[in-house]
């Protein structure tokens, strides 16, 4: 009998990301039916455990557009829809999905946020501001650019040597107050 590897989804209007986490599977067979019919098979391990997939996608594709890509951790297929229209749902089937069908999260763009640009920061305007003048640290080497000397290396060194004199001196310069005996 045929396992069930974790299969994860996300959507856009006009595609659908589909991964099948399976990490080293060989003979690996894809798929892909216009009116949505989407298997997979392979096996996987020392011990060639076959698992599978077979799902009735909610709406046709366009099988010629679909593309797919087999990884060593996952297979990885871009699905294109045949109507450019959301889904409520990735399976035909209504009712609760299968344990191994999850939401790919780090794919996932909600229906009113797609035509955002969804890079960090895109919709921050910096203008002609210049970030290398900020000299936040961390540039090339962290340290003292080619060529020059690195002046603070020895400076602890002598900080420590002018406190410790400079103790020695106030502490000669402390008089000590005068014990009378009763």
């Amino acid at each position: 009998m045929s396992r069930h590897p974790t299969v994860k989804w996300a959507q856009r209007s006009d595609e659908v990301f589909i991964t099948i986490e399976l990490p080293d599977a060989q003979d690996v067979k894809l798929r892909l039916e216009p009116e949505g019919k989407f298997l997979f098979s392979a096996t996987s391990g020392a011990d060639k455990i076959p698992y599978e997939v077979d799902f009735d996608l909610h709406d046709k594709v366009d099988v010629d557009g679909s593309k797919a890509s087999v990884g060593n951790r996952n297979i990885t297929y871009l699905v294109k829809k045949a109507e450019s229209k959301w889904w409520n749902r990735l399976l035909k089937q209504e009712g609760k999905p299968p344990v191994f069908l999850k939401v790919d999260w780090d794919r996932w763009v909600d229906e009113d946020e797609e035509d955002q640009d969804t890079k960090p920061g895109a919709d921050m305007d910096f203008g002609d501001f210049d970030f290398s003048k900020m000299n936040m640290g961390g540039g090339e080497g962290f340290g003292a650019a080619e060529g020059e000397d690195d002046e603070d290396s020895d400076t602890e060194d002598e900080n420590v040597e002018e406190l410790s004199a400079s103790k020695k001196d106030a502490a000669s310069s402390v008089v000590a107050p005068e014990v009378k005996s009763v």
